[in-house]
């Protein structure tokens, strides 16, 4: 089927979304910092690519990382430099702050099981930027995601606060408290049982500054962000969201889209119209460990 690319606004919602749904981008805004990449560390099982010793036990040592940029900050990466394969990384933010137990237990779905079996009945490869606190409400569903092959499990912190403020109305941490919050993720996917877990890191929100960068250095991952908004959070039609995707993809692309009912409820239709266009259109579908090794 052929979608006929349109040009998209991004809703003033969506400023809104961003606030539970990590949707900024990390090369705009005032609340956001400059992006920043560098060359992909030359051994990943070196100590330049070695993960945190909590991030260790939960990550292949064979998943690259990206060396640190000046002054040992965290290095960025939002696109692969590779600009004539045809790839694309199709992520998915699984959010949930620390403090939403009760909107679950009151029939709240922060969770999409139908988009995960869409990805496995389409074949197609993706990570999924998980919070810690998501992986707790939904320790089977993180098992099984994270025992996939043709799915990583990158980290989204644990609580889905701020690691800069202000962003988007999010309660910000301070340095010490965020630092313990990428731990305390990477060990809530262990306790789940979740083994395809990957060195790589999304800030809430999409926001951080050189601040963020050096808080983050120590645990010795890759920050990850993107250049495509899919615009999916609380969007209610997904032809919309398909055609902003299509708009805006690149070779080398990382699009970024939520695994959240409750906040992104047309994300799986809208998934179902992007995918065999992009592939018409001859692109082939990675995950983000596969751009960053390139």
């Amino acid at each position: 089927m052929t979608i006929s690319v349109r040009k998209v606004a991004v809703l003033a919602v969506l400023g809104a979304a961003l606030a539970g749904c990590g949707g900024g981008s990390g090369a705009s805004g005032a609340a956001l910092g400059p992006a920043r990449t560098g060359a992909p560390a030359a051994a990943p099982s070196g100590p330049a690519a070695s993960p945190s010793p909590s991030a260790a036990s939960a990550s292949p040592s064979k998943a690259p990382t990206i060396a640190p940029g000046p002054g040992g900050l965290t290095p960025v990466f939002e696109r692969s430099r590779q600009t004539t394969d045809k790839t694309v990384a199709l992520t998915f933010d699984a959010d949930m702050t620390s403090d939403q137990g009760p909107r679950a237990a009151g029939g709240e779905h922060f969770d999409n099981p139908q988009l995960i079996s869409t990805l496995r009945q389409l074949k197609v490869p993706a990570t999924v930027f998980m919070t810690g606190r998501w992986a707790e409400e939904y320790p089977d569903q993180a098992k099984a995601i994270g025992t996939d092959p043709n799915f990583e499990i990158a980290n989204h912190s644990y609580s889905h606060h701020a690691f800069k403020s202000p962003c988007y109305g999010l309660p910000a941490l301070d340095g010490a408290a965020a630092r313990a919050d990428v731990d305390r993720a990477f060990e809530a996917f262990r306790k789940a049982g979740a083994v395809n877990t990957v060195p790589y890191f999304r800030f809430p929100g999409g926001c951080y500054d050189d601040q963020a960068l050096r808080v983050l250095a120590t645990a010795k991952v890759t920050a990850v962000q993107w250049d495509v908004v899919s615009g999916d959070a609380f969007a209610k039609d997904p032809d919309a969201v398909a055609e902003q995707v299509l708009a805006g993809v690149k070779p080398g692309s990382v699009v970024v889209m939520h695994c959240t009912r409750s906040a992104a409820p047309v994300t799986e239709e809208a998934v179902r119209k992007i995918v065999p266009e992009l592939r018409k259109r001859g692109y082939r579908f990675v995950k983000v460990s596969d751009l960053i090794g390139k």
